[in-house]
């Protein structure tokens, strides 16, 4: 064979595995709803809580026996099959005795994260996410795009903010799946963030809800005087803080006045427009010789490879299905909004979390 057969044929065979590969990738991406499906069963059986509850790996049969709510035994195949997927999917591990004794299954760092008792969890996001009705808005991308308009409301005839108020049950579920990524990213500012944190006298949390974020931070650092700040029927609800003033208003009218003002995944829920006209209130609230705007939102990274990049892209697309209006930005994308809206200098912070910090300064300062 000459050494152009020989070439050719190595470019067929590359071509053919590359073909191969390729329609492996479609079948994968179109079952990948399986995972969140597998993961959702795990979170709604509590599997991670019964294998932490005994301190130590543990058998399927052992696990099938804690599963409450159960009408008959649980069936141990179907569980055994739903596990096959999430330890290959590194949610749980699973040992094999060289006794040839039962398998026994243990944590991953994953499902770690699916603990429902833990002050660091992500178990009620999933719920959350994987609920029909959130699910349902993902299937009018296409017609998204045709036609314009909202996702939500092409699913379901109303926003999302609409069948919350409606629905005590499923408003629960919501409120509980943003705590619980609340709690995840608050920890993540105070770790992340201590210097910036440290030289600030006075902080409004815009958009802050009942004032979790700002009461933790205000405990971190008890020199600091917080402001929660959110519409007035929010912080009516709101529990007293030391050292936190809730104050009621609108953040498209006026901002209260502090060295500082936080806004954590406030400005992603808006267009572009709307974005600019909060920041110029934020621009109003701030001095103009040491004040800046906090902002905790995702970055999304074109060429990315950090551990949460990949999520940027996929959070863009939830603010499609979810919001009426929101995104997720670029770097490009942020430094338009924010020189409009009266910051030309920022710079971005990496935290332990998928959102980053943008630390923005006025123009004049």
């Amino acid at each position: 064979m000459s050494s152009q057969e020989s070439g050719r044929e190595k470019e067929i065979i590359e071509l053919d595995e590359a073909r191969l590969q390729g329609q492996a990738e479609i079948w994968r991406y179109m079952f990948s709803f399986a995972d969140s499906m597998a993961l959702k069963s795990a979170v709604e059986l509590r599997i991670a809580d019964i294998i932490h509850s005994h301190g130590v790996a543990i058998t399927l049969s052992q696990i099938a026996s804690c599963i409450n709510g159960c009408l008959t035994s649980p069936d141990i195949t179907t569980l055994a099959r739903i596990m096959r997927l999430l330890v290959r999917r590194k949610i749980f591990t699973v040992h094999h005795p060289l006794d040839g004794g039962d398998p026994l299954y243990d944590l991953t760092h994953s499902s770690r994260w699916l603990l429902h008792d833990s002050e660091q969890t992500l178990a009620p996001m999933v719920l959350m996410e994987n609920h029909p009705w959130l699910i349902a808005p993902w299937h009018c991308f296409s017609q998204c795009v045709k036609e314009g308009g909202i996702a939500f409301k092409k699913a379901h005839g109303r926003e999302i903010w609409d069948l919350t108020s409606g629905n005590p049950e499923f408003n629960k579920l919501f409120n509980d799946g943003l705590a619980s990524t609340s709690k995840v990213v608050t920890s993540a500012i105070l770790s992340g963030y201590k210097q910036g944190l440290s030289s600030i006298e006075s902080l409004v949390d815009v958009g802050g809800g009942i004032g979790g974020l700002i009461s933790e931070i205000v405990k971190a650092y008890p020199h600091i005087k917080g402001v929660n700040f959110d519409l007035p029927h929010v912080v009516l609800a709101a529990p007293a803080y030391n050292e936190i003033s809730h104050v009621g208003g609108d953040m498209f009218h006026v901002i209260p006045n502090a060295n500082a003002v936080i806004m954590k995944w406030v400005l992603h829920d808006w267009g572009d427009e709307d974005c600019i006209k909060i920041l110029k209130n934020c621009r109003k609230a701030i001095p103009r010789e040491n004040g800046k705007v906090i902002i905790v939102e995702v970055v999304v990274k074109a060429e990315g490879s950090g551990v949460f990049d990949d999520m940027g892209f996929i959070f863009d697309l939830l603010m499609i299905a979810h919001s009426s209006g929101g995104k997720e930005r670029t770097e490009v994308e942020w430094k338009k909004i924010l020189e409009e809206g009266g910051f030309s200098r920022y710079k971005i912070i990496d935290i332990p979390a998928l959102p980053s910090i943008i630390e923005a300064y006025p123009d004049d300062q």
